[in-house]
């Protein structure tokens, strides 16, 4: 489910094959002086502790294990770097919000992650998930604020819908999309996603195949 028109064939197979390619982990970064040269255009996933940003990567690759996944919130502490191919890298990002570990890390983490998203050039898009059996929270809005100030582009993407029944998915759909009519980067396209079933993957992998470096999967 999107807020939009659904990818064509040509654009799903387009992101078919940019994530059937070479997928490998090239880097991991606690602070900013120690981020990975800049290179082809970058794709962050943000969200709170715990939505599914390394369950998403891992869906969207085709490996279990590329981006490493924890029932304990704050698993992830660092920002890590994966290149698909020379085409696009994908930044896994600590989560902001709750997590199981002591508050002047939490603090750092949630720093990093707003340094980053508030000041890296190469950073083409973050996809900002949401876990949609409990909609947007205050520190999502928060995020898409500073996004907004930042001019960086951002389309949020509903993450566990298999856990939600498809009429109270739809009036989340409706819901968000009213709110993010008032966010001058939002995309208007909200991708509905389930790491677990597969279903709205495809349409997420079409969505940044069009985003990706020139000259790559034609």
């Amino acid at each position: 489910m999107t807020g939009g028109i659904a990818p064509d064939p040509a654009a799903i197979e387009r992101g078919r094959r940019l994530f059937a390619g070479r997928c490998d982990f090239i880097g991991a970064a606690s602070g900013l002086d120690h981020l990975p040269a800049a290179g082809p255009p970058e794709i962050a996933f943000a969200g709170r502790s715990n939505v599914g940003k390394s369950s998403l990567i891992n869906a969207l690759t085709g490996r279990r294990t590329l981006a490493r996944t924890s029932n304990t919130p704050g698993r992830t502490q660092q920002l890590n770097f994966f290149a698909l191919g020379d085409a696009l890298v994908l930044v896994d990002m600590p989560g902001y919000g709750y997590a199981e570990a002591p508050k002047h890390l939490v603090d750092a983490w949630t720093r990093l992650v707003r340094d980053f998203l508030r000041g890296r050039p190469t950073l083409r898009r973050v996809l900002l998930l949401v876990d949609a059996r409990h909609g947007l929270k205050e520190t999502d809005r928060e995020v898409m604020t500073l996004l907004d100030q930042a001019a960086v582009s951002y389309q949020l993407v509903l993450t566990k819908c298999d856990k939600v029944r498809p009429a109270p998915l739809a009036l989340l759909v409706a819901a968000v999309a009213a709110e993010l009519a008032r966010h001058v980067a939002a995309h208007p396209d909200i991708l509905a996603t389930s790491a677990e079933t597969g279903a709205g993957i495809e349409t997420v992998r079409a969505a940044l195949a069009a985003l990706e470096g020139p000259g790559r999967i034609g």
